[in-house]
């Protein structure tokens, strides 16, 4: 087939039996985004001399990474011939590839909703990964076609023979059935292709019912306003014609309709099944909101689509300029981050040591750092974000209900019980790191669920954690007990009664409300010692002796002491009695004790950001 064959896209308004909607589920660094770029160069639609690695990862961080953080759709012309076709056909093939990591899961998610199958990646070297698991039962829920491949069957270490036995056992299929490729060489990719004509089923959707299209993405463009990346479920959606945000009820002009190929592509109008953009010139963020429903002004639909379930944010941190005039600079930042990031959830915060910024919910500790890093990069912010936590539920004796996400909302008065949330653990490794594993959840207050042999070296563990022991360094000790075999995911499974405490800072008596946290009550005190030695080595020396304490209520647990700058006061007493001496240093004590009324600490923003760049942030999972 030639080049000039296969990059002939179908005419406007494409057949439904001639679409195939699919993404590519792996876990990271399984080869998604090579296979896309090979995808991408064997159909013809990125020439050669403008292929690069990464082709689909727009982002710098991504690049740098070598990780998907955002999903990314491209249409792609295949000649193929389907059961029953007895010549070639080009068909359409909508491509979604997403994200692997366990923090980006509602990226994939959506992702599964615009398509009707998916490409099942498993590296050929390592065997399916609990990540990969996950995205597996996410597909199966919405009764995807799965195409179970091997990747990089070309490295010396691949075993494709055993991961492939592992793979039918999964998914129920015979291991022949197991597709074998490689994304750097281009070996089975072709084959591949033919097989998702062959195996996704063509959309449905009733082409003569009023216009419904599901938002699924949307980004901001600096010239054109808000771009919505759309699937067409029912009818058509054209140029220049009015549409209507189902849920918003608001109204635009529809300027430009377009698929992405993988570069924007205008075109006549989406019919059932496609996927596409959408550009109306709005600049307002706020009126295209993911999983929202489009339809025709003049035609509405009486009934919107199903959306997405809301992500429900797994940990919470505050993020606060270090110049206090960058406030509306972050607060319009985030605004339009969540336009490109539907799982962020914010809201304004007041903190005496830091000002004004913003709580923001995250979904993990790599999302935190990937958000952080895009407002700093995208946006010229410098950004402080203090200690991350998780959601807690306290109840008070008189029966009083209070939701904490920030240690400064805890309540003083008598507390009945404290809920914290927890999560189901998946923890894939090789059988011999059993008791390493054990261990460590054991050590993290974690509880068995049971064990499975996915083969003779290969387990699988089910394990229930308190959230606030793994968002931390979890992930890197797992790796480091396990030489880097073990693989994690979790999802929330409600909360249980917990022993928790809340330790503050003080700073000369007076509490820092920055640096406290909600811990458990066997950790509080390591926490308060920690906590208390880094402060001391960060504030620099005062004329007066400064007392730092970790305290719960009114218990001091640990103290250090900032030591005073002495002047040397005797330098010009050269001789001379002894009592001489002594008022002349009792002067100074007097001096120094009166300064220590009247002085107040000042921490140097330095100090706050060495000392809430925590190890925690540091380790976030990579």
């Amino acid at each position: 087939m030639s080049p000039q064959a296969r990059n002939a896209l179908p005419p406007h308004a494409t057949p439904p039996e001639l679409l195939r909607n699919f993404c590519i589920i792996a876990h990271i660094d399984h080869g998604k985004s090579t296979l896309a770029d090979r995808m991408l160069g064997i159909t013809g639609i990125v020439q050669a001399r403008d292929m690069r690695a990464q082709y689909l990862d727009r982002m710098d961080i991504e690049r740098e990474r070598g990780i998907t953080i955002k999903s990314q759709a491209v249409r792609m012309p295949w000649a193929a011939s389907a059961p029953g076709d007895t010549q070639d056909t080009t068909y359409c093939l909508n491509m979604i590839d997403t994200p692997g990591h366990v923090d980006f899961t509602y990226e994939v998610s959506r992702s599964l909703a615009a398509c009707e199958g998916a490409v099942l990646l498993v590296d050929a070297a390592q065997g399916i990964e609990a990540q990969t698991l996950a995205n597996l039962y996410l597909a199966m829920e919405n009764d995807l076609a799965i195409i179970p491949v091997l990747n990089k069957i070309d490295l010396p270490a691949a075993q494709p023979d055993k991961y492939a036995a592992e793979l039918s056992r999964l998914i129920g299929c015979e291991p022949e059935e197991v597709h074998l490729v490689s994304g750097k060489t281009g070996e089975g990719v072709e084959a591949l292709l033919d097989e998702i004509v062959r195996r996704v089923p063509p959309p449905v959707g009733d082409p003569d019912a009023p216009a419904r299209a599901m938002i699924f993405d949307s980004v901001y463009d600096t010239y054109r306003g808000v771009v919505t990346y759309v699937r067409v479920i029912d009818g058509n959606l054209n140029p220049r014609e009015r549409i209507a945000m189902m849920s918003t009820k608001a109204t635009h002009e529809l300027l430009e309709i377009g698929v992405s190929s993988p570069e924007p592509v205008p075109c006549n109008g989406l019919g059932v099944g496609e996927v596409g953009y959408l550009i109306t010139g709005v600049k307002d963020v706020r009126q295209s909101r993911v999983g929202d429903t489009i339809t025709n002004m003049a035609k509405p639909a009486s009934q919107a689509l199903g959306g997405y379930r809301d992500p429900k944010p797994m940990v919470f941190s505050g993020l606060y300029p270090i110049d206090g005039t960058d406030y509306p600079v972050l607060r319009d930042a985030l605004d339009r981050l969540k336009l490109n990031d539907a799982a962020l959830v914010y809201e304004p915060e007041t903190s005496a040591a830091l000002g004004f910024g913003f709580r923001v919910g995250f979904l993990g500790m790599l999302h935190l750092e990937i958000v952080r890093e895009r407002l700093e990069r995208e946006f010229d912010l410098d950004l402080i974000s203090t200690l991350p936590n998780v959601e807690y539920d306290v109840t008070l004796d008189d029966g009083t209900h209070v939701d904490v996400t920030n240690p400064s909302e805890f309540p003083d008065g008598k507390i009945g019980e404290i809920r914290e949330p927890v999560v189901r653990a998946t923890v894939l490794a090789p059988s011999e790191y059993i008791g390493a594993i054990m261990e460590l959840c054991q050590q993290r207050r974690g509880t068995l669920r049971g064990m499975d042999y996915l083969s003779e070296d290969r387990v699988e563990m089910r394990y229930t954690l308190p959230l606030a022991e793994i968002v931390f360094d979890f992930f890197d000790q797992l790796k480091s007990r396990t030489r880097g075999y073990a693989s994690l995911d979790y999802e929330p499974d409600g909360d249980q009664i917990a022993d928790l405490v809340k330790v503050d800072i003080l700073l000369q008596g007076e509490q820092v409300d920055a640096f406290s946290s909600i811990v458990h009550k066997e950790k509080a005190y390591a926490y308060g010692v920690r906590m208390a030695e880094k402060l001391r080595t960060l504030i620099p020396r005062q004329q007066f002796e400064v007392p730092i304490q970790a305290a719960i209520g009114s218990r001091v647990i640990a103290r250090e002491t900032i030591r005073a700058i002495r002047k040397d006061v005797l330098a010009k007493c050269y001789g001379g009695d002894i009592s001489r001496k002594r008022k002349l240093l009792e002067k100074q004590k007097e001096g120094k004790k009166r300064m220590k009324m009247v002085g107040r600490v000042e921490v140097p923003q330095e100090a706050f950001i060495a000392a809430l760049s925590n190890d925690a942030g540091d380790k976030a999972k990579k």
